[in-house]
């Protein structure tokens, strides 16, 4: 019990000799804490700003469909960190591929073939350029559309290559004005030619790769016909029975499509098949990346704020000399005073650090309320952030602390 009461009074001391000391320079404490304020808010921002980048790409790589899996034309190359890019506009699948993978591969829920493209589009005077794709309608399943008013595109009206069109929300905003009621029945142009709107789809907060919610869908051969003017496909899109047959049924599409096309060399091949995990993988890949980078990119402030405190501290150690010989020759050990001076750089590190976690969740308060990005702040960064503060403290307090132990109280006190 005695020595508890020891080592609290002793702490008492210790609190209380780092507050007198920080607080006679308030401003040069204030200026050397910066650069730590600056280190830690950027590595709070960047990090949050980072996660919310990932999740936001992964939601809308997830709103695209379940158990997806997407077959477009020319060979795909890796590039970097996994990304792949095709070989322009090659056009290698048909009608015939799509329904023999419907026909012929097992584990597969819905198929899908599409034409895209963007055309300029009229109604009543307005006009606007959109994505508009031709799909069956097989498409509302596998990519999960919903029907607000109407219904979506029928077999019947694929088969028979009729003008129809389903509206995205935001297509019919621009097309008719904000919220606009009994669209359908009424007419647009799509490349000068009448379509009729026979619906329009609920809303999906488009964004990232592709807002379905600028789109409109009209039979994929009435895309052909009309349109592109040809019988290829720029997708194909299939919904395998469960996450687990995914892989399973994008080998087997591709052994299918390699015998359909005649190729023999696997290099030669003028298709790419991708899933979703796939495609989440490698945005996954590219936004840790940039999220690394964005915290290093802090760190350096971090580095720079440590090597402040230790210039401080020396310079507080030179402006104390008389001090450190005065308690010296009263009994103070070398233990003492590295203590001493260790606990104030401790102490700048970690108001510091404080101060920048709470700018950092500012900053990232700021960004989200731009709508730009959702970003997502998370306790496990604010815990490693306040954590690396404390320790730049010890790392960059460590020196000075020991350059002031090891004085010699003779010298010390006859320092001018």
């Amino acid at each position: 019990m005695r020595v508890s009461m020891q080592n609290i009074m002793k702490l008492n001391d210790i609190i209380h000799e780092t507050y007198a000391a920080l607080s006679a320079n308030k401003v040069r404490s204030g200026l050397t804490m910066l650069g730590i304020v600056i280190g830690i808010s950027s590595v709070i921002a960047m990090v949050s700003i980072g996660t919310g980048a990932s999740n936001t790409i992964s939601s809308s790589i997830e709103s695209l469909g379940s158990n997806l899996i997407q077959i477009m034309p020319g060979a795909q190359q890796r590039q970097g960190f996994g990304v792949s890019s095709g070989r322009g506009g090659a056009k290698t699948l048909t009608n015939e591929d799509a329904a023999a993978i419907a026909e012929q591969i097992m584990d597969v829920e819905a198929v899908d073939s599409q034409v895209s493209g963007r055309y300029q589009i009229t109604a009543k005077g307005t006009n606007t350029n959109t994505s508009v794709t031709g799909v069956t309608s097989k498409y509302s399943q596998i990519r999960n559309i919903e029907i607000a008013e109407g219904s979506f595109i029928s077999d019947t009206q694929n088969n028979s290559a009729s003008r129809v069109a389903v509206l995205g929300p935001t297509t019919r905003d621009d097309l008719f004005g904000e919220g606009a009621t009994n669209v359908v029945g009424q007419s647009i142009r799509v490349n000068s030619l009448e379509f009729k709107v026979i619906g329009i789809t609920v809303a999906k907060g488009g964004s990232g790769f592709q807002n379905q919610d600028d789109m409109i869908y009209i039979p994929v051969k009435s895309a052909q016909r009309y349109l592109s003017g040809d019988q290829y496909l720029t997708t194909i899109a299939v919904q395998a029975s469960s996450p687990d047959t995914m892989t399973q049924v994008q080998s087997d599409i591709t052994a299918l499509l390699l015998d359909r096309h005649k190729i023999r060399d696997a290099t030669l091949v003028d298709f790419s098949v991708l899933n979703q995990s796939d495609i989440l993988s490698s945005a996954s890949s590219i936004t840790s990346t940039l999220t690394y980078l964005l915290a290093a990119i802090g760190c350096i402030s971090l580095l720079v704020g440590g090597i402040g405190i230790m210039n401080m501290m020396l310079t507080t150690v030179t402006e104390r000399t008389k001090e450190i010989g005065l308690r010296k020759a009263i009994g103070a050990r070398k233990n003492d005073i590295s203590t001493q001076f260790l606990a104030e750089a401790v102490a700048l590190t970690l108001v510091g650090g404080i101060i920048g976690i709470a700018l950092g969740w500012l900053i990232s308060f700021v960004v989200n309320l731009t709508g730009l990005v959702a970003t997502s702040v998370s306790l496990v960064s604010v815990l490693i952030a306040f954590g690396v503060s404390a320790l730049i403290g010890i790392i960059f307090g460590y020196y000075p602390a020991r350059r002031a132990a090891g004085l010699n109280p003779i010298d010390a006190l006859r320092y001018e």
